[in-house]
C-alpha cells in the first residue's frame, strides 16, 4: 500500500503547471467584467539548466595589446610591493 503523501506530488505537478494558464483565464474574464482588454504576457521558452561547457580554444577573446598592458601594471603593482 501506498501512502498518500507520497502520491501528493504525483498530482500537483500537473495543477502547479496549469496555473499560469488558470491565472490568465481569471484575469481576462475579470478584464472582460470592466470592458479592457487583457493580453495574456508572453512566455520565456523553458531553458536548459545545464550550461554548455565552453570553447577553451577561444579563452582570450579581446583587444592583445589591452591586455598587455593591464599585465604590465599587475606586474609593477607587484614589484612595488
Amino acid at each position: 500500500m501506498v501512502c498518500l503523501a507520497c502520491l501528493l506530488p504525483l498530482f500537483l505537478i500537473p495543477v502547479v503547471n496549469a496555473l499560469p494558464l488558470l491565472v490568465n483565464f481569471i484575469l481576462a474574464k475579470v478584464y472582460r467584467l470592466f470592458g479592457w482588454e487583457y493580453k495574456t504576457p508572453e512566455r520565456v521558452p523553458p531553458a536548459c539548466p545545464y550550461k554548455p561547457a565552453g570553447n577553451k580554444s577561444a579563452q582570450h577573446v579581446g583587444d592583445p595589446q589591452i591586455e598587455s598592458e593591464q599585465s604590465k601594471s599587475l606586474q609593477d603593482d607587484a614589484k612595488q610591493d
